[in-house]
């Protein structure tokens, strides 16, 4: 479909690549925004898909011509060029950034506005509701800890919390100036490109806010094996901009790694030192006991008894991986290749 000829109010940019399995339900809650189509465009930036996902698309725009969508390449295939890709090629007043793996609730744009007008900030943002993306009490386990502080800390993103001043948001609702001002996202960065951007936001001046109105449901990993691959490449990455802006390290990010170097140095002292393996028990016992009492706690709370040995394991995993991963991105860089101001 052509885009409209006056610039839409809002532009909505998101990256993928091979999500068949949900772009048409991001879409749909797209098409169900209270704002109604007219006041939108919604630009997919793909990275070349083999999945499926670009018919899909074209379905979706051939059933829905009064939603303006437009699907540009991302030769790159990562989420950052994707995203300045799709926001060079929009026209509205506000960007907002979504993912294809997230439903935003009907009312998700007019908050951001309503929001973005209350506050004057740089960038708005709003509750993640983790849901498993996978039935069966292995994705249960993945979604809660997702949102358990022990998974995710004091974000309030995803624990919830008051409206106010945040470090990051998940997503976000941007006025076009502010992204102008400070370059759009960093293409160096394959992950935490969005905490990234919100720093940035924050050096020149911005405001970074969360509003638990403004909602939108997030679909977890659906396998330990993916819950691992998400947080190595999430604690590595992590470790890759610390070396860039060490200023914006915080204590919180630090348990994961410093349990994981604690671990291997009492493991290397037990080889030869008795002390060294009694400190490991130690260190070992209160970990699992503090991740047995969380299971129990959740598996009474959500009346699902397999959360006793899932979320546990879940929560083990996102600690581990984590805090491995940030040790190699500090180490090793991947060669610096990507390490630039």
């Amino acid at each position: 479909m052509s885009p409209p000829e006056n610039p839409p109010q809002v532009s909505i940019v998101i990256p993928c690549r091979n999500e068949a399995a949900s772009i048409r339900q991001a879409l749909e809650g797209l098409l169900a925004q209270s704002i109604g189509p007219a006041s939108m465009e919604v630009i997919l930036a793909d990275g070349m898909s083999t999945d499926g996902t670009r018919s899909i698309v074209a379905d979706f725009s051939a059933e829905h011509p009064e939603l303006p969508l437009r699907l540009i390449d991302n030769p790159a295939r990562t989420i950052p060029s994707g995203l300045n890709q799709a926001i060079a090629a929009s026209r509205g007043e506000v960007i907002i950034r979504l993912d294809a793996h997230a439903v935003p609730m009907p009312d998700y744009i007019e908050r951001c506005l309503a929001v973005l007008g209350e506050t004057n900030a740089a960038n708005v943002g709003g509750r993640w509701e983790i849901h498993p993306s996978r039935s069966g009490p292995v994705g249960r386990a993945i979604a809660e800890a997702g949102s358990h502080p022990l998974g995710a800390g004091d974000a309030r993103y995803r624990t919830g919390g008051r409206a106010g001043p945040v470090e990051t948001v998940p997503f976000g609702a941007f006025p076009r100036g502010w992204l102008e001002r400070v370059g759009g996202y960093d293409e160096t960065l394959l992950t935490n490109e969005d905490y990234e951007l919100n720093l940035r936001l924050r050096l020149a001046g911005g405001t970074v806010w969360f509003d638990p109105s403004i909602r939108s449901t997030y679909f977890a990993r659906p396998t330990f094996a993916a819950l691992c691959r998400q947080y190595l490449r999430y604690g590595t990455w992590k470790a890759r901009m610390l070396r860039r802006h060490p200023g914006s390290l915080r204590w919180r990010q630090m348990v994961a790694p410093l349990f994981v170097a604690l671990t291997g140095a009492l493991a290397l002292l037990s080889i030869w030192f008795p002390l060294g393996r009694t400190l490991l028990a130690l260190q070992w016992s209160a970990y699992v006991v503090a991740l047995a009492l969380s299971g129990i706690e959740r598996a009474i709370r959500r009346r699902d008894p397999h959360l006793v040995w899932g979320l546990p394991a879940a929560l083990l995993v996102i600690h581990m991986t984590w805090g491995g991963g940030f040790w190699w991105g500090l180490l090793t860089g991947f060669g610096n290749r990507n390490d630039r101001a």
